[in-house]
Protein backbone atom coordinates (compact mmCIF):
# COMPACT_ATOMS: atom_id res chain seq x y z
CA UNK A 1 0.00 0.00 0.00
CA UNK A 2 1.30 3.32 -1.04
CA UNK A 3 2.11 5.47 1.84
CA UNK A 4 -0.51 8.49 2.93
CA UNK A 5 -0.36 11.71 4.76
CA UNK A 6 -3.29 11.07 7.34
CA UNK A 7 -4.07 14.75 9.85
CA UNK A 8 -4.89 13.14 13.46
CA UNK A 9 -7.06 16.48 15.24
CA UNK A 10 -6.20 16.31 19.37
CA UNK A 11 -7.31 18.89 21.58
CA UNK A 12 -5.44 21.65 23.71
CA UNK A 13 -7.63 21.09 26.84
CA UNK A 14 -6.33 19.02 30.09
CA UNK A 15 -9.59 19.33 31.54
CA UNK A 16 -13.34 20.37 30.75
CA UNK A 17 -16.36 21.74 32.27
CA UNK A 18 -18.22 19.61 34.91
CA UNK A 19 -21.47 21.20 36.49
CA UNK A 20 -21.44 20.56 39.90
CA UNK A 21 -25.05 21.04 42.34
CA UNK A 22 -23.95 23.75 45.60
CA UNK A 23 -26.47 22.65 47.25
CA UNK A 24 -28.57 25.69 47.32
CA UNK A 25 -30.12 25.39 44.10
CA UNK A 26 -27.44 26.61 41.91
CA UNK A 27 -24.52 25.14 40.32
CA UNK A 28 -20.62 25.84 39.65
CA UNK A 29 -18.52 25.01 37.13
CA UNK A 30 -15.38 23.36 37.94
CA UNK A 31 -12.49 22.04 35.62
CA UNK A 32 -12.00 18.25 35.61
CA UNK A 33 -9.13 17.29 34.39
CA UNK A 34 -9.01 15.08 31.07
CA UNK A 35 -7.01 15.17 27.85
CA UNK A 36 -7.17 11.80 24.82
CA UNK A 37 -7.95 8.68 25.87
CA UNK A 38 -5.01 6.75 25.40
CA UNK A 39 -6.52 3.37 23.74
CA UNK A 40 -7.98 6.08 21.56
CA UNK A 41 -5.70 7.41 20.23
CA UNK A 42 -2.92 4.47 20.39
CA UNK A 43 -4.40 1.46 18.73
CA UNK A 44 -6.31 3.74 15.28
CA UNK A 45 -2.33 5.33 15.16
CA UNK A 46 -0.46 1.97 15.49
CA UNK A 47 -2.51 0.55 12.54
CA UNK A 48 -2.07 3.49 10.52
CA UNK A 49 1.55 3.35 11.05
CA UNK A 50 1.94 -0.29 10.49
CA UNK A 51 0.19 0.92 6.84
CA UNK A 52 3.11 3.09 6.15
CA UNK A 53 1.37 6.11 6.32
CA UNK A 54 2.49 9.38 7.49
CA UNK A 55 1.18 11.22 10.71
CA UNK A 56 0.43 14.89 11.09
CA UNK A 57 -0.67 16.02 14.54
CA UNK A 58 -2.66 18.98 14.84
CA UNK A 59 -4.81 21.18 17.46
CA UNK A 60 -6.12 24.52 17.90
CA UNK A 61 -3.08 26.07 19.38
CA UNK A 62 -0.69 23.76 19.20
CA UNK A 63 0.13 22.96 22.80
CA UNK A 64 1.12 19.78 24.15
CA UNK A 65 -1.95 17.06 23.91
CA UNK A 66 -2.33 15.72 27.27
CA UNK A 67 -3.49 11.80 28.06
CA UNK A 68 -6.59 11.68 30.55
CA UNK A 69 -5.41 9.86 33.57
CA UNK A 70 -8.11 7.46 33.64
CA UNK A 71 -7.05 6.26 30.22
CA UNK A 72 -3.62 6.03 31.96
CA UNK A 73 -4.83 3.60 34.92
CA UNK A 74 -4.33 -0.36 34.17
CA UNK A 75 -8.23 -0.75 34.77
CA UNK A 76 -8.42 0.97 31.51
CA UNK A 77 -6.53 -2.16 29.99
CA UNK A 78 -8.16 -4.46 32.18
CA UNK A 79 -5.20 -5.18 33.78
CA UNK A 80 -3.17 -5.65 30.99
CA UNK A 81 0.24 -3.83 32.07
CA UNK A 82 2.05 -5.05 28.31
CA UNK A 83 -0.94 -3.77 26.55
CA UNK A 84 -0.44 -0.25 28.50
CA UNK A 85 3.79 -0.06 28.20
CA UNK A 86 3.19 -0.74 24.52
CA UNK A 87 0.71 2.05 23.81
CA UNK A 88 2.87 4.67 25.93
CA UNK A 89 6.17 3.38 24.29
CA UNK A 90 4.33 4.53 20.98
CA UNK A 91 3.24 7.85 22.20
CA UNK A 92 7.19 8.53 23.50
CA UNK A 93 8.13 7.58 19.86
CA UNK A 94 5.43 10.02 18.75
CA UNK A 95 7.22 12.85 20.88
CA UNK A 96 10.76 11.96 19.28
CA UNK A 97 9.98 11.26 15.87
CA UNK A 98 6.69 13.15 15.13
CA UNK A 99 6.31 16.45 16.48
CA UNK A 100 4.03 15.23 19.06
CA UNK A 101 4.93 17.65 21.59
CA UNK A 102 4.43 20.64 19.00
CA UNK A 103 1.02 19.78 16.71
CA UNK A 104 0.77 21.92 14.19
CA UNK A 105 -1.62 24.89 15.17
CA UNK A 106 -5.56 24.39 13.28
CA UNK A 107 -5.54 27.52 11.44
CA UNK A 108 -1.75 27.01 10.13
CA UNK A 109 -3.11 24.33 7.62
CA UNK A 110 -3.97 25.61 4.16
CA UNK A 111 -6.62 24.68 1.98
CA UNK A 112 -3.85 23.81 -0.84
CA UNK A 113 -2.33 21.41 2.17
CA UNK A 114 -5.38 19.86 3.32
CA UNK A 115 -5.63 18.48 0.13
CA UNK A 116 -2.45 16.01 0.32
CA UNK A 117 -4.14 13.99 3.11
CA UNK A 118 -6.46 11.33 2.51
CA UNK A 119 -7.83 10.93 5.95
CA UNK A 120 -8.48 12.92 9.00
CA UNK A 121 -9.02 11.43 12.97
CA UNK A 122 -10.31 12.10 16.16
CA UNK A 123 -10.16 10.77 19.36
CA UNK A 124 -12.05 10.73 22.23
CA UNK A 125 -11.30 11.47 25.67
CA UNK A 126 -13.53 14.58 27.28
CA UNK A 127 -10.89 17.17 26.21
CA UNK A 128 -12.66 17.74 22.77
CA UNK A 129 -16.06 19.21 25.04
CA UNK A 130 -13.58 21.71 25.83
CA UNK A 131 -12.06 23.44 22.75
CA UNK A 132 -13.38 21.61 19.14
CA UNK A 133 -16.65 21.40 19.09
CA UNK A 134 -16.71 25.49 18.46
CA UNK A 135 -13.36 25.69 16.94
CA UNK A 136 -13.83 27.44 13.43
CA UNK A 137 -10.67 25.89 11.58
CA UNK A 138 -11.68 22.93 12.81
CA UNK A 139 -15.19 23.22 11.25
CA UNK A 140 -13.06 25.09 8.05
CA UNK A 141 -11.35 21.34 7.94
CA UNK A 142 -13.65 19.13 8.53
CA UNK A 143 -15.82 20.62 5.88
CA UNK A 144 -13.39 20.53 3.12
CA UNK A 145 -13.32 16.35 4.31
CA UNK A 146 -16.52 16.16 3.83
CA UNK A 147 -16.74 18.27 0.46
CA UNK A 148 -14.12 16.37 -0.78
CA UNK A 149 -15.80 12.99 0.62
CA UNK A 150 -12.23 12.13 2.41
CA UNK A 151 -12.06 9.54 4.86
CA UNK A 152 -13.38 10.67 8.33
CA UNK A 153 -13.13 9.38 11.50
CA UNK A 154 -13.92 10.04 14.97
CA UNK A 155 -14.20 7.88 18.44
CA UNK A 156 -16.07 8.05 21.92
CA UNK A 157 -16.24 11.80 22.44
CA UNK A 158 -14.54 12.76 19.04
CA UNK A 159 -17.56 13.04 17.07
CA UNK A 160 -18.33 16.28 18.87
CA UNK A 161 -15.89 18.10 17.26
CA UNK A 162 -18.25 17.42 14.29
CA UNK A 163 -19.98 20.14 15.71
CA UNK A 164 -17.31 22.65 14.44
CA UNK A 165 -18.60 22.63 10.74
CA UNK A 166 -21.51 24.72 11.96
CA UNK A 167 -18.67 27.79 13.23
CA UNK A 168 -17.86 28.00 9.50
CA UNK A 169 -19.41 28.47 5.66
CA UNK A 170 -23.21 29.11 6.23
CA UNK A 171 -23.48 27.93 9.68
CA UNK A 172 -25.39 24.26 9.13
CA UNK A 173 -24.08 20.92 10.16
CA UNK A 174 -22.14 19.46 7.38
CA UNK A 175 -23.32 15.86 8.86
CA UNK A 176 -26.94 16.45 9.02
CA UNK A 177 -28.96 13.28 8.33
CA UNK A 178 -25.19 10.95 9.07
CA UNK A 179 -25.96 7.88 10.83
CA UNK A 180 -23.34 8.67 13.78
CA UNK A 181 -22.06 6.64 16.65
CA UNK A 182 -20.72 8.29 19.98
CA UNK A 183 -20.30 7.66 23.69
CA UNK A 184 -23.47 8.00 24.35
CA UNK A 185 -26.18 9.71 27.15
CA UNK A 186 -26.18 6.89 29.24
CA UNK A 187 -22.23 5.81 29.34
CA UNK A 188 -22.23 9.45 30.16
CA UNK A 189 -24.98 9.67 33.20
CA UNK A 190 -22.81 6.92 34.96
CA UNK A 191 -19.55 9.17 34.03
CA UNK A 192 -21.68 11.99 35.91
CA UNK A 193 -22.45 10.00 38.82
CA UNK A 194 -18.70 9.16 39.80
CA UNK A 195 -17.59 12.58 39.11
CA UNK A 196 -20.71 13.92 40.98
CA UNK A 197 -21.80 16.22 38.69
CA UNK A 198 -22.91 17.43 34.94
CA UNK A 199 -21.20 16.69 31.66
CA UNK A 200 -22.36 18.22 28.11
CA UNK A 201 -24.17 14.89 26.42
CA UNK A 202 -22.39 14.56 23.40
CA UNK A 203 -24.99 12.22 21.74
CA UNK A 204 -27.91 14.73 22.41
CA UNK A 205 -25.76 17.58 21.07
CA UNK A 206 -25.33 15.45 17.90
CA UNK A 207 -28.81 14.62 17.39
CA UNK A 208 -30.53 17.92 18.35
CA UNK A 209 -27.59 19.31 15.44
CA UNK A 210 -29.66 16.83 12.96
CA UNK A 211 -27.14 13.27 13.42
CA UNK A 212 -28.77 10.67 12.89
CA UNK A 213 -27.63 8.72 16.42
CA UNK A 214 -26.46 4.67 16.59
CA UNK A 215 -26.47 4.60 19.99
CA UNK A 216 -27.64 2.23 22.98
CA UNK A 217 -28.05 -0.70 24.61
CA UNK A 218 -29.20 -2.66 21.14
CA UNK A 219 -26.02 -2.42 19.65
CA UNK A 220 -23.03 -4.35 19.94
CA UNK A 221 -20.16 -3.51 22.55
CA UNK A 222 -17.56 -1.66 20.23
CA UNK A 223 -19.72 -0.07 17.97
CA UNK A 224 -18.47 1.40 14.84
CA UNK A 225 -20.98 2.95 12.01
CA UNK A 226 -19.72 3.94 8.78
CA UNK A 227 -22.15 6.58 6.58
CA UNK A 228 -20.71 8.11 3.24
CA UNK A 229 -17.40 9.18 4.06
CA UNK A 230 -17.49 9.56 8.14
CA UNK A 231 -16.65 6.83 10.13
CA UNK A 232 -17.59 6.83 14.13
CA UNK A 233 -17.27 4.54 17.00
CA UNK A 234 -19.42 4.56 20.52
CA UNK A 235 -16.37 3.86 23.25
CA UNK A 236 -12.34 2.63 24.18
CA UNK A 237 -13.71 -0.49 23.44
CA UNK A 238 -14.24 0.03 19.19
CA UNK A 239 -10.84 1.90 19.24
CA UNK A 240 -9.54 -1.54 17.01
CA UNK A 241 -12.40 -1.78 14.97
CA UNK A 242 -12.46 1.61 13.74
CA UNK A 243 -8.35 1.61 12.92
CA UNK A 244 -8.63 -1.62 10.90
CA UNK A 245 -11.99 0.25 8.83
CA UNK A 246 -10.23 3.82 8.40
CA UNK A 247 -7.19 1.70 7.63
CA UNK A 248 -9.60 0.32 5.09
CA UNK A 249 -11.02 3.32 3.80
CA UNK A 250 -7.12 5.11 3.04
CA UNK A 251 -6.02 2.05 1.26
CA UNK A 252 -9.52 2.53 -1.57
Amino acid sequence: MPSKKILIILSDANSFPLHKSTGEGTTKTVDQPSGFFLMELAKPLQKLLDAGHEITFASPNGQEPTPDPNSESLLAFAGNFYERRRENSLLEKMKRENGFTRPRTLSSITEAELASFAGVFIPGGHAPLADLGDNKDLGRILQFFHKENKPTAAICHGPYALLSTKQYGDGTFAYKGYKITSWSDAEEKAMETLLGGEVEKVESALRNAGADMVTGGGEKIGQTTLDHELLTGGNPLAADELGNRFVRMISV
